[in-house]
């Protein structure tokens, strides 16, 4: 689906404030309520907007740690590892890769004790066969859009 200017400002006013209503955003983007409701329906439908979900602070929750493993998993195994991953609470994300290793997983963890732990999970995995682990020190760039959606924005058109 490709994003028009409008379709981004929305994205955008819904970013910052994602607890308006629709009212409110066709007041503050000088469009008819129908319109935003029609833009919503349809980046809805099409899986760009995928919900509303609050931003959380993993630290302030006790996880400070982060960590990124590689894994090498065993051929034919992608699906059966992916989804006893996600059986594994600590696991924030999954993701198929190119290169060295098969899957890349996003990990957080309450201290490197539990993060032994977890790590002990994820190698328990049948199918896997070998993992490297990095731990994150610090997140200079947060996963982001909004430059992409900026983008889009300041579109005319």
């Amino acid at each position: 689906m490709t994003l028009d200017s409008l379709d981004a400002r929305l994205l955008l006013l819904l970013a910052d404030a994602p607890r308006l209503g629709v009212l409110e955003c066709a007041r503050r983007l000088g469009v008819a309520r129908g319109t935003v409701q029609a833009r919503l329906d349809r980046l809805t439908a099409s899986g760009v907007l995928r919900g509303f979900p609050p931003e959380l602070d993993l630290a302030e929750m006790g996880y400070g740690l982060t960590a990124f493993a590689v894994l090498e998993i065993a051929q034919g195994r992608r699906a059966e590892v992916a989804s006893a991953l996600a059986a594994i609470d600590e696991v924030c994300e999954v993701h198929a890769t190119t290169g060295q290793g098969d899957l890349f997983v996003r990990v957080v963890a309450k201290s490197n004790d539990d993060l032994q732990r977890v790590i002990d999970e994820v190698v328990g995995v049948p199918g896997v066969r070998r993992t490297a682990t990095s731990i994150a020190l610090s997140t200079p760039v947060p996963p982001r859009v909004r430059p992409l959606l900026e983008r889009i924005a300041d579109r005319q058109g």
